[in-house]
């Protein structure tokens, strides 16, 4: 199992990275709010969780060890693989999480693209009792954001969730006139909490 991998930063992308760590460069798909942090040819360390499957290994880059163990976490609940718990991570923050759980907020968890209700209270009772065992933790300290094009990031993003362009294209302008100065992670989490309202 690969718990971390440190390395140069070769490349940043909408959903991953890729990490140069002796010699081999590792692909880690990542949340917008990790890669925001990134700089491409800096130094970084991400934690990581590994998913083998029959047909695939998957790596998945983590700024920090709580949103790591919160990402293994949320795959207990049944109906909750890989790409639904980073769905969870992209728009709820680690303390959001803990916060809608612990408090039965199944509205704020069904702001995520592809939990509806039914889903929702299933975390909400499977993970209330277990997300506090799962130390907190602050990111790592001097972590610069990556300047991006914020708007063409965010709607590939979403067009990648399986939002309609269109759709997508409106929220995220309605995002940005409301909150200019926001970056892609912020952005993100906000255009996905706005679709969810209009589903």
């Amino acid at each position: 199992m690969i718990a971390s991998v440190r390395g140069e930063v070769l490349e940043i992308a909408l959903d991953h990275t890729v990490i140069e760590a002796g010699g081999i460069g590792y692909r880690l798909n990542a949340t917008p709010s990790t890669l925001a942090t990134l700089t491409r040819g800096a130094e970084i360390r991400l934690y990581t969780a590994m998913i083998v499957r029959e047909d695939s290994q998957t790596l998945f880059g983590f700024a920090d060890t709580e949103s790591r163990d919160l990402f293994g976490l949320l795959q207990t609940v049944s109906g909750v693989g890989p790409r639904l718990a980073m769905a969870v991570l992209a728009v709820l923050e680690p303390e959001s999480l803990r916060k809608a759980l612990a408090e039965s907020n199944v509205a704020a968890l069904t702001r995520v693209p592809g939990i509806g209700k039914r889903g929702a209270e299933r975390m909400v009772v499977e993970l209330r009792d277990k997300v506090n065992l799962i130390p907190v933790q602050d990111g790592p300290p001097g972590s610069s954001p990556v300047l991006t094009p914020v708007r063409e990031q965010v709607v590939e993003a979403l067009t990648g969730l399986s939002f309609p362009l269109k759709q997508a294209e409106q929220a995220v302008d309605t995002v940005l006139a409301d909150q200019p100065a926001a970056d892609t992670a912020t952005a993100l989490r906000a255009a996905l909490s706005l679709l969810g309202k209009n589903r």
